[in-house]
């Protein structure tokens, strides 16, 4: 029997419609609300990762996890193997506090440096994080954590 070894494979399409750019706190948010479920935004804790190229245009959002009421589970390497083979040049993360309270947990910022020192590492812009409920947002960068 031979050795079979599972080969991964990229495929890159780019959408055809108008890139939304990023410019500020505010501009991300709108965008990762647009694609939120309101029904479980306060059930259930996501995480997803904005995609930006050069220019801090969206080229993608992955949808990374649902966890519980209280947190989700948000492994780097998953969420890097995605943002390198999307050759995305920046991110924002974003994820959503059930209780609707904005603050961050030190959780939050545990994982926000932990991505911050890959970010740098990788060379890849991180932008902002963002915790998100249906009345607003807390943006690291506008608050310089």
């Amino acid at each position: 029997m031979k050795n079979i070894i599972s080969e991964i494979k990229l495929k890159y399409q780019p959408t055809k419609l108008e890139k939304k750019k990023i410019r500020k706190s505010d501009d991300a948010y709108n965008i990762a609300l647009k694609h939120w479920d309101l029904d479980t935004i306060e059930l259930q804790e996501e995480f997803k990762v904005l995609l930006l190229n050069n220019s801090n245009e969206v080229i993608g959002i992955y949808e990374m996890t649902k966890g519980g009421i209280n947190s989700t589970l948000v492994d780097l390497k998953l969420m890097f193997a995605v943002v390198l083979k999307s050759c995305a040049s920046g991110i924002i993360t974003v994820h959503n506090h059930p209780s609707g309270k904005l603050k961050p947990s030190t959780c939050d910022i545990s994982i926000y440096n932990r991505i911050k020192k890959a970010c740098k590492f990788l060379e890849i812009h991180y932008l902002d994080n963002l915790i998100i409920s249906r009345e607003g947002k807390y943006s690291f960068a506008d608050e310089n954590v």
